[in-house]
């Protein structure tokens, strides 16, 4: 079975489960006037209300790539995904508002046995939901899945939390369960800001796991003919969908026949391998150790990877009759003041080789 049609049968198994859970959970709440059942059944709708708007995502992402969008419509699984969030979100701000004016204002309720144990089963079935639509959500990479399923567990502590009230209201008299629902109402908030947050991350673009990044790499310098494998860059287009670019060095008397061949071949390879289109392939030519430029560059490279967070220097090229020289340096993230790291280190190589241009880019460290 395909990636959608996992996606959609088991958001539609939540649909199903949620919209029982949710009418049994109001009439009992309805019966013995609990606030806190009531709200968990409006809860419930909710959690089948993301069930849809998973199924309307996935579909909706599984268009086929046009003029307008060229790399298809898998963002949109990220825009489900924020949408779900802020269901969560306001669930969480309703069920706090009405368990503020249900403590201002309290209600006596009035339970029975059997609405104990219907809320009981739902505990049950809330827990084995949202685990198995998390875990399905894991294994087809779903954020939107993911979402319902944590936001199912949580289902699962108001639920308990409700029960727990319940019998302390039966044994004891004493009214918790507006306090317990208050708390649990700030659980949910809580937890739908994570997931908005996470959600929001991704649509800006985060780094992609270095797992797969040191992977590509690892296939790229593969090749006999590649010294090196550098400025990976991958652009998400949705769940599995990678596209990228990536410079390779290469030896200086390679021919372009042979160059074109190998560009080909690590094309196909990685995207054999991994799933990853890359788009782009740049070209560095490596100098020989002896050579003129071998030589400058074992100098220059001693100089940039004595200073903190320098990751390393590729790309070297020497021009010995302009006198023009030209790298790239990458200085990692972790540096406070990476530009002013870059201007020293600059600094001290033209200081060093006064007869030299030098063009250098301050490069990024993209991937792992």
């Amino acid at each position: 079975m395909n990636r959608d049609k996992i996606i959609v049968r088991t958001s539609i198994l939540g649909i199903i489960a949620n919209c029982l859970l949710a009418g049994f959970k109001a009439a009992i709440g309805l019966i013995s006037g609990s606030i806190a059942i009531t709200m968990d059944a409006v809860n419930n709708l909710s959690d089948a209300l993301s069930s849809v708007i998973t199924i309307i995502g996935t579909k909706l992402a599984g268009k086929a790539p046009d003029k307008k969008h060229p790399l298809g419509y898998g963002r949109i699984e990220y825009l489900s995904a924020a949408v779900i969030s802020v269901i969560v979100l306001y669930a969480g701000i309703t069920s706090l508002i009405e368990s503020i004016k249900n403590i201002i204002n309290p209600k006596v309720p009035e339970y029975s046995i059997p609405s104990l144990i219907i809320v009981g089963v739902a505990v049950v079935v809330k827990i084995v939901l949202g685990t198995y639509v998390k875990k399905t959500g894991e294994s087809v990479n779903s954020d939107s899945l993911i979402a319902s399923g944590e936001d199912a567990k949580n289902d699962s502590i108001i639920s308990s939390a409700t029960l727990v009230a319940a019998i302390i209201f039966i044994l004891t008299g004493l009214k918790l369960e507006a306090y317990l629902a208050g708390i649990i109402s700030i659980i949910i908030i809580k937890s739908g800001l994570e997931m908005l947050r996470d959600t929001l991350s991704q649509i800006l673009g985060e780094r992609v796991d270095a797992s797969i990044t040191n992977e590509i790499k690892k296939t790229v310098a593969s090749f006999p003919d590649v010294l090196g494998a550098y400025d990976l860059i991958l652009h998400n287009y949705g769940p599995d969908k990678l596209v990228g670019s990536i410079h390779i060095e290469v030896p200086e008397g390679i021919s372009i026949k042979r160059l074109d061949q190998l560009e080909r071949e690590i094309a196909m390879e990685v995207f054999k391998k991994h799933g990853v289109a890359l788009e782009g392939i740049g070209i560095y030519s490596n100098n020989s150790d002896d050579s003129a430029a071998g030589k400058l560059k074992s100098e220059i490279v001693k100089i940039a990877t004595k200073y903190e967070h320098v990751k390393q220097i590729h790309g070297f090229y020497l021009d010995e009759v302009k006198k023009y020289v030209s790298f790239d340096i990458v200085i990692n993230f972790d540096a406070d003041d990476r530009k002013g790291l870059f201007d020293t280190i600059m600094k001290e190589i033209k200081d060093t080789y006064p007869m030299y241009e030098f063009e250098v880019a301050m490069d990024r460290d993209y991937s792992d």
